[in-house]
Order: structure tokens, then sequence, then C-alpha cells
């Protein structure tokens, strides 16, 4: 008898029971921008909230109300108190599942991308989590903690794809004792992946990820995906994209078809102290019924937002700016974390 359970990583755009915002604070590193990104915060979360559940990490929730303000509506709103090193939930958070039907939370180790930077809180949140019962009572938690694995480092079709990066899942920084083909072997079998499409090309200066796919290309449908172009040959990434862009036209669909690709403008420059920043339109994120795009005060915004509109025909498109996120080298998607109907209480 095979006891290998049957799993299925979902898709961001079906159906979901809430998002997750780790909440900055005095003791992340945001210290000295808190004026500045809580408002962005607020904005994320709003939208989030007139949606779907929303659950918030912070040391802090009373703290947390106040930055909301009384006329914020907390009905969908619940509160997770624990310690946090830093906001990006996308990294930290649980990778959702279904094994055998069955909700479950995947919690990886999370190491800082690479040690770069503290993450010992962070790394514990997603047990937290389950001790709280924030997750529904037939979610089971499976414990990952032997490998290093953020979410913004894959993206899956819900059908057994899952798209991704050599230079981030192959850095040396993470599991570099594993080959390339014992990583494959081994995310297929966490994610019941039947094939994952590596993107061996593309990069953003100023990114602290190694690469994560959720800033340079997204799956959006089976068969569409959006991704970062650079039409200036002037550009620093010119090369990178143009050769991204290549890999992506050669993918193809599980039928055998060439994906609709929908290409995003490459960000105006971003400069902070001297240094280009990642600010990237491919960092949206997908709720029930609409898309969070960022923005960042720049007439491509209204670009971006008319390819993502053709690749989500039936949602709303929701700009939010983030040019404060990208002060600390993240956007939109890389502060929230989904989980699919069923998972939160």
């Amino acid at each position: 008898m095979n006891s290998t359970p049957h799993i299925r990583f979902p898709a961001e755009w079906e159906p979901q029971s809430g998002v997750q915002l780790t909440w900055p604070h005095a003791n992340t590193d945001w210290r000295d921008n808190l004026g500045e990104v809580i408002p962005c915060f607020v904005a994320i979360a709003k939208e989030i909230a007139k949606r779907e559940r929303l659950l918030i990490v912070c040391p802090d929730a009373d703290a947390v109300r106040c930055q909301l303000g009384a006329r914020f509506d907390l009905e969908n709103v619940r509160f997770c108190t624990v310690d946090t090193n830093d906001t990006w939930a996308r990294d930290h958070a649980a990778l959702s599942v279904f094994a055998d039907g069955k909700p479950t939370v995947c919690d990886f180790t999370f190491n800082g991308w690479g040690m770069k930077f503290a993450a010992n809180l962070d790394n514990q949140i997603t047990r937290e989590l389950v001790r709280q019962n924030v997750f529904g009572p037939g979610v089971r938690y499976r414990n990952m903690l032997h490998r290093v694995l953020e979410g913004g480092s894959v993206e899956s079709d819900g059908k057994g794809t899952l798209l991704t990066t050599e230079a981030c899942l192959l850095s040396p920084n993470r599991n570099d004792h594993f080959s390339k083909e014992e990583l494959e072997a081994f995310y297929k079998q966490a994610f019941g992946a039947t094939r994952l499409l590596w993107l061996g090309h593309g990069c953003l200066a100023g990114d602290d990820t190694d690469s994560h796919i959720d800033t340079l290309a997204r799956l959006c449908s089976e068969d569409t995906i959006a991704y970062v172009a650079c039409g200036d040959a002037d550009d620093e990434h010119y090369g990178a994209l143009k050769r991204m862009e290549a890999e992506l036209r050669a993918f193809r669909t599980l039928d055998g078809k060439p994906y609709t690709l929908f290409p995003l403008p490459m960000a105006d420059r971003v400069i902070e102290d001297g240094q280009r920043l990642p600010a990237t339109y491919a960092n949206f994120l997908i709720v029930n019924g609409a898309v969070l795009m960022p923005t960042y005060g720049s007439p491509k915004d209204e670009v971006a937002k008319a390819q993502l509109q053709k690749a989500f025909p039936d949602r709303e498109l929701v700009g939010i700016d983030c040019l404060p996120l990208i002060k600390q080298h993240g956007s939109l998607h890389c502060v929230t974390m989904q989980y699919p109907e069923g998972f939160l209480r």
C-alpha cells in the first residue's frame, strides 16, 4: 500500500480564507520609517479586509488597532500577538497545500534570505499561529524545517506546475548541499508537482532575495504569465530581462501550448542613499475578486495596471502606493501571504 499522500499546491487565484500581514514596529528595520510605512500597511489592510479575513501578526495588537484608526472596520480582522523580527510574511509564513484533500500548512525554515538578516523570531511565527488556534480545526501542520524555502521563490498553477528561479533555489546560502536534481525531486514531492519551470535569467538591482520569482514573473492563470520587461537598452537590467523573456517564450503549458505573456513595464528608477531599489510591478497580490498592485508614483503605474487588467479581466485592479515598502527592498506581495479557503478560522 502506498502511504504517500496526494498533495496539491493551490494557485493564488483560487478562493481564499484570508491574508496574513506581519505588522511593522519599532524593533523592525522600519524603526526610522514607521510614519511613512504604516499608512501603506493600513491601505493594504483595508483592501484585504473588504474582501476576506485579515490576519495581523504583531507584538502589540492594541498599538495596531490605534494605527488602523477608529473608522477601520475590524469585523474581518484577527490579531495574533507574537514577537517578530520584520514584516516579510511572504517569506516567513507557511505555504498552504492540500494533502489527500486535507488543508495543510507547510512550515519551512526561513533563514533571512540566506542568513543576510535576523530571522529567529519570524521563523517561529507559523508554530505560534498553530498554538494560538489561528487555523481551522481540520488544518494539519507539516514540519518542513529541514529545508529552507521562502514563499516568494515559488509560483504554482494549482495543476502541478511550479515556476521558480535558479538564482534563488540553487543559491549556496540556502540548501547548498543539494544538487538541482535533488532539489527538484524534493519540491515535486513536497508540493505534488509534476514539473518545475526554471528561469535561469532575470534579476533586479537592490534585491536581497537572490531573484525571487514574485519580483520577475507571475502565473496569472494556468496559461498566462505576467512578467517584467525592459525596453531600454541603456538600463542595467536590459540583457538579463531579455534573456528571461526568451525563456518564458520557450515555456509550454501542461497541454503543450505557449503561454500567453503580458509584459509589465520596468518600473522607474527609485534611488535611496545612492542605491537603486527593486521596484517591480510583478509584486502584486491576488485576493478574492481583486488584484492589489503596487504603484510608485509614475505614469508607468497606469501602463502596468492596463496590462494586469488584461491578465485578470474578471477582477478589480486596485493600486496601492508602495514607494515606502521599496525603501526596505520589498513590495506588496512580499509583505502578504494568502491562505486558501478552509485554512483560517
